[in-house]
């Protein structure tokens, strides 16, 4: 993949600590997704037990807005997708403090993924304050583009939604104007206020607490598959 495609920016931060290390070395490995060499990825079979739905997170960071959904609902199989190390290693370290099942983990490009999961198979996707890439010239770096959201429109059943977040104005709106010429999904605002509001069910994380500290109003957007 050329390099300037790239949504995500760096993959490892400062050194993990001894714990963490272990984590990677011992838990991740059955977390992890291996892509299958051809054909399509049955993401049902990840887990232990048959989820009664799957959730992707694209971009987990911190891993807090994961693991919560997961111990708050045993019954859906989440599916995290994360290339920065060190975010991988907290969430690593959740799964095995609060002893989830439930948690598998693509530390890859989620392209890669979404292309190989069947049509159809996933009921949620989260996407939370993802890097906006704010200089023009990195624009095409943005996850948000015609391509990827026809991705997600595929892996989507019929009245799945995507979940956004940012604190990045020009962002949403960017979100706004390529979600509203996509065929697929209709914006699902009762009101002009919702975008304001949390969905339900929403998870705080670090950055939407970041964000509120430095004084930047999150925006808060919903998308239902037609």
């Amino acid at each position: 993949m050329p390099e300037d495609r790239r949504f995500y920016g760096r993959r490892k931060g400062r050194p993990l600590r001894k714990g963490q290390q272990h984590l990677i070395d011992t838990l991740l490995p059955s977390l992890a997704i291996e892509l299958p060499a051809s054909g399509k990825l049955d993401p049902r079979a990840l887990f232990p037990n048959q989820p009664t739905q799957l959730w992707l997170e694209i971009g987990f960071g911190g891993g807090e807005h994961l693991a919560e959904q997961a111990r708050t609902h045993p019954d859906v199989g989440l599916i995290g997708c994360e290339v920065f190390l060190n975010g991988i290693a907290t969430l690593v370290g959740q799964v095995s403090a609060l002893g989830l099942s439930n948690v598998r983990v693509y530390p890859e490009d989620a392209r890669d993924l979404l292309e190989t999961l069947p049509d159809g198979s996933l009921d949620r996707l989260f996407l939370l304050f993802p890097d906006p890439w704010p200089k023009r010239r990195h624009w095409k770096r943005r996850i948000i583009r015609d391509e990827t959201i026809a991705a997600f429109a595929r892996v989507l059943k019929p009245g799945g939604s995507v979940c956004f977040a940012s604190d990045i104005a020009d962002y949403a709106a960017w979100t706004l104007e390529h979600f509203a010429r996509a065929q697929d999904f209709v914006w699902t605002a009762a009101r002009a206020a919702d975008w304001k509001n949390p969905w339900p069910g929403f998870v705080a994380t670090r950055y939407e607490a970041k964000a509120v500290r430095a004084g930047r109003v999150p925006t808060y957007l919903v998308f239902a598959r037609k």
